[in-house]
């Protein structure tokens, strides 16, 4: 159970209707996890950044990489909402996420997200090495901060209890495949707007 409940619209303070209606113009959905962050303006806007970090970081990762980072991120934190939020990205695009196909890029690129969930202080200078053939000094400040962005939006989640939207349950690890959990007639534009 979600330890504060998302916000109700219509009791809302005029500067967190204006942050809602706001994003839901420029970005899409507002989740549980945005109703429950704009009980604090100031948190809502501070955990929106996740979307430009994700547009700056996309361009040299890719599509894909992006979403196995931030899947990395999250299932090493154990955060229901945004781990299975990246589940139904893959899963969309024709993915088994229990079954990866990863280039070594790939793994490199996982590995440190992973690690980033664990323990930052474990990057080890191999992993750090790798990294650092595949990307500049300006892309690897830009990777670490989505994932400390993601890691930022994962422990709200957990703290807090956010409670998991009803649209991504199919997508839950172990759930039965379901229409929905097979793209049919779902959105594909890779958007987290329906994130968390």
């Amino acid at each position: 159970m979600a330890r504060i409940p998302p916000l109700d619209y219509d009791a809302a303070l005029p500067n967190a209707r204006a942050a809602h209606d706001q994003h839901q113009r420029d970005i899409g959905r507002i989740t549980n996890m945005k109703r429950t962050l704009l009980h604090s303006v100031p948190a809502f806007h501070a955990l929106m950044e996740w979307y430009p970090l994700r547009d700056t970081v996309r361009p040299f990762l890719g599509e894909r990489l992006t979403h196995l980072f931030a899947h990395a991120v999250s299932t090493e934190t154990d955060c229901l909402i945004c781990s299975t939020f990246f589940r139904r990205l893959l899963v969309e695009s024709g993915e088994d996420p229990d079954a990866l196909v990863l280039s070594e890029t790939d793994r490199t690129v996982t590995e440190f997200g992973r690690q980033l969930g664990r323990d930052a202080h474990g990057v080890s200078n191999e992993l750090y090495a790798a990294l650092e053939r595949l990307y500049s000094p300006e892309q690897i400040v830009a990777l670490t901060t989505f994932g400390a962005i993601m890691l930022a939006t994962n422990v709200f989640n957990n703290a807090l209890r956010v409670e998991l939207d009803g649209y991504l349950e199919p997508y839950l690890a172990g759930a039965p495949p379901s229409n929905a959990a097979q793209g049919s007639g779902a959105s594909k534009t890779g958007r987290p707007a329906g994130a968390r």
